[in-house]
């Protein structure tokens, strides 16, 4: 990299306001010294690397030492020219007074070791991730760069002190709203701005074992927190490394996952994953939604999901009766002991599928051994491989099988389900089945997630065989040509017959051409689970996430008054109930984004069916009040603010046929979960439903609305 000739800065135009030389003069300066140490670092770098490889390659420890040493240098050579200046995450300024300190992706010290980057794992770096406004841990103010080409593209002050507010900062919102609470006169801002504090430091820095579970209604700044916890623990628990699982973030639709991703800080890992339940399935991307409601709770059961076992089990039994497998050579009695005994060669807790590889190698290994003939052992076991009779009667009593097929088949025979789930009645097998038995829904999913892990991946067993004939196919042709080579050979030391060693005829296959799987990268396990949302997940789906995490270490993050199904259990019930034996409640109660104004109108609505919701104490007036008024008015409303705002995104939800634009969003209540928008407009908002279902798409379309709530409907 270069040194820096232009600013580290390119800000959009609506940003200009951050470009001040009181804010960012002294962040020019320091990029530029990083620049120039980075351009000094590549070039020696590249130096010591050209000179390692140049040099004699060595014996022994010397040897090895030297190939560890170019290792070494080619990563750091790798990491720098790959990040540049974007090796900075932020810097953190000490109330002290002291100099701003720079946290990168890795340490870096200038020529005449001054430090330009703290290591972000070193425990100087800590407070760059942890400090909150309950616990500065001795900061005034912490910024945060967002890069784009390898230049700031925008940044965030966060503001820990009263001095810190005073013309050197950009706050972003969140630090913006606190700050103006600071300088209210009000007790009870002031109660009201340790309350917030405290919650945020509690979740935060919550340790990783068990279940913390944070629960808080709209604009509390749960899934925030949550990301920033997400963080946090990467860095503060070694235990949750990406080499020790990472982490896995589940959110509760794609819409809101696009918003996450923009989210999460960059902090030179990737052990951050992000889906939702749907993408842990094959079948989730093409899923439909379960019409019918009694179907819709038979399968969201967690017992439902215990099927799976009984229904793999079915096809794992040992054939009862002994058959004669005839070779050339002599016939062998397989006897049903026999039998028995190969199909116990896997461990327990193979996959189905994994399995039969290693029971038809001891079925072999058993009928080779019991065979009397001359033949030699590797001929036997060639005729055994293609005994047709031998193969019919082994893939009856052990076959592969599909997932699908496995829990499709559940649908469409009566009695397979019956032997598998007795528990269940007469009726409720006759609802469960249906003419497509394929006919996915987000309620199939739990069974199929549950059905491929026990049974493993079919591919792999057929495309191992694959292999495994295509590197014997290769043996057998090398062979034939290192005799030719041998034979061929007239020289006096007679070289080529050192071909006839084993070591070598294996160098001379090669398998590099050979197929491969591609990873499952969210099968798990992984370290920690971060769940938001999660008041809409059923017993199944947490079955789901369970397996991909047995060490139980999860944040759940929800609000039972937002669950459409009804919540009415506590947490802890919910959570002890499917599994988790340690749980931490966090609640958050204060709402710093939703106006005075709209929550007023939320409350009655959430309240009306769920009276112990916790429906969080907004602080903050918009000073505009809700709107109500037709339908026809719908692009008036739009047309109006869009004159009015030049920034900012509304959401129009509820109405189909509406049109998105780059600045209006076109939204269902249920995928306008999790975000938030400057104007909701809700068309017809009685039409969302009854009961608790209705009740609550209302509430929380209500509560996206950050200034403005427009409620219009049909005469």
């Amino acid at each position: 990299m270069n040194p820096l000739t232009t600013s580290a800065f390119d800000l959009p135009e609506h940003l200009s306001h951050k470009t001040g030389p009181e804010l960012i003069a002294e962040d020019e300066r320091h990029f530029a010294a990083i620049a120039e140490s980075l351009h000094q670092s590549v070039a020696e770098l590249s130096g010591r690397l050209d000179a390692e490889l140049r040099a004699p390659g060595g014996e022994g420890r010397e040897a090895l030492d030297r190939d560890l040493e170019i290792h070494r240098l080619t990563a750091r050579l790798r990491t720098l020219r790959r990040f540049g200046l974007d090796l900075c995450l932020g810097r953190m300024v000490g109330a002290d007074g002291s100099e701003p300190v720079y946290v990168g992706r890795l340490g870096l010290t200038d020529s005449a070791g001054r430090r330009l980057l703290l290591d972000w794992r070193s425990p100087a770096a800590e407070p760059f991730f942890g400090a909150t406004h309950a616990n500065p841990m001795g900061l005034a103010s912490r910024r945060r760069y967002r890069w784009s080409g390898g230049r700031v593209s925008d940044y965030w002050d966060e503001v820990f002190t009263p001095d810190g507010l005073e013309g050197n900062a950009a706050l972003d919102d969140q630090s913006a709203f606190i700050a103006s609470l600071g300088g209210s006169r009000s007790s009870r801002m002031r109660d009201v701005l340790g309350t917030i504090q405290a919650d945020q430091d509690a979740v935060i820095r919550a340790g990783s074992r068990g279940a913390l579970v944070v629960d808080g209604g709209p604009g509390t700044g749960k899934t925030v927190v949550a990301l920033h916890r997400a963080a946090y623990l990467l860095y503060a628990d070694p235990r949750l490394g990406r080499r020790r699982g990472g982490v896995l973030f589940v959110g509760p639709h794609q819409p809101y996952l696009a918003y996450v991703s923009d989210v999460l800080p960059s902090l030179g890992e990737d052990g951050v994953r992000t889906c939702t339940l749907r993408d842990l399935v094959t079948e989730g991307a093409s899923a439909g939604t379960e019409t019918d409601p009694e179907v819709a709770r038979l399968k969201s059961s967690a017992r439902l999901v215990e099927a799976i076992e009984p229904a793999v089990r079915f096809y794992e039994n040992p054939p009862a009766t002994g058959m004669t497998v005839t070779t050339p050579w002599s016939e062998v009695w397989l006897s049903p002991d026999d039998w028995a005994e190969a199909f116990e060669a896997a461990e327990p807790g193979t996959p189905h599928n994994d399995a039969r590889d290693l029971i038809w190698e001891e079925l072999l290994t058993i009928l080779v051994d019991r065979h009397d003939g001359d033949a030699p052992p590797d001929l036997v076991r060639r005729s055994l491989l293609r005994d047709r009779e031998l193969l019919t009667v082994f893939n009856r009593a052990w076959p592969l099988i599909e997932a699908a097929d496995l829990v499709g088949d559940l649908w469409s025979v009566p009695a397979y389900l019956r032997m598998c789930a007795p528990w269940l009645s007469v009726e409720e097998i006759r609802v469960l089945q249906r003419a497509d038995a394929q006919a996915w829904t987000v309620s199939d999913l739990p069974l199929l997630d549950a059905a491929r892990q026990r049974l493993g991946d079919p591919e792999a067993s057929r495309r191992r065989r694959r292999n495994e004939a295509a590197v014997a196919a290769q043996r057998e042709h090398m062979t034939r040509v290192v005799e030719d080579l041998i034979e061929a050979d007239d020289s006096e030391m007679l070289v080529m017959s050192m071909l006839r060693g084993q070591d070598m005829r294996d160098a001379l296959v090669d398998e590099a051409g050979l197929a491969t799987g591609d990873p499952d990268q969210l099968a798990g396990p992984f370290a920690h689970v971060v769940v938001d949302e999660a008041q809409e997940l059923t017993d199944a789906e947490w079955r789901m996430l369970l397996r991909r995490c047995p060490s139980r270490s999860f944040t759940v993050v929800g609000d039972r008054a937002q669950a459409r199904h009804g919540f009415t259990e506590s947490w802890r019930e919910r959570l002890e109930r499917i599994g988790f034996d340690r749980i931490t409640l966090a609640s958050l109660s204060i709402n710093y984004r939703t106006p005075e104004e709209v929550m007023a109108e939320a409350e009655p609505v959430i309240r009306a069916v769920l009276p112990d919701a916790n429906v969080p104490v907004s602080i903050r007036s918009g000073g505009v009040p809700v709107v109500y008024g037709p339908v026809s008015e719908l692009g008036t409303v739009l047309g109006t603010w869009l004159a009015e705002h030049a920034e900012g995104i509304a959401c129009v939800i509820g109405d189909p046929t509406f049109e998105e634009t780059p600045r209006v969003r076109s939204l269902t209540p249920e995928l306008s979960k999790g975000l938030e928008f400057d104007l909701v407009v809700l068309v017809d908002p009685d039409a969302f439903g009854d009961g608790v279902e209705g009740a609550v798409d209302r509430y929380v379309a209500m509560t996206r609305a950050t200034r403005q709530l427009v409620i219009l409907t049909s005469p």
